[in-house]
């Protein structure tokens, strides 16, 4: 439990370094940046427990999660291009 509320705080600021980072004109405001933010963090944690990267109680580093919310936001502003166009 501990592991997901580490991953949720760490998510929400990689989400905010990944917005910075990522070139381009977002429409995203802050909370969907921050849910970007969270869900590329969990995405990181889940994904090193399932390579094995990660022990069974334990989130992600910070810079696996900024690299989680930049995959994240690159796919959500791929989906988001497609359905404005």
């Amino acid at each position: 439990m501990w592991s997901l509320i580490v991953a949720i705080v760490v998510g929400f600021i990689a989400g905010l370094i990944a917005r910075a980072i990522h070139p381009g004109d977002d429409k995203a405001g802050f909370i969907v940046t921050t849910l970007l933010g969270i869900a590329g963090s969990l995405l990181a944690t889940y994904g090193g427990r399932l390579l094995g990267l990660y022990g069974e109680n334990s989130a992600a580093g910070f810079i696996a999660s900024v690299i989680g919310a930049l995959v994240i936001l690159f796919i959500y502003n791929m989906v988001s291009k497609k359905t404005s166009a």
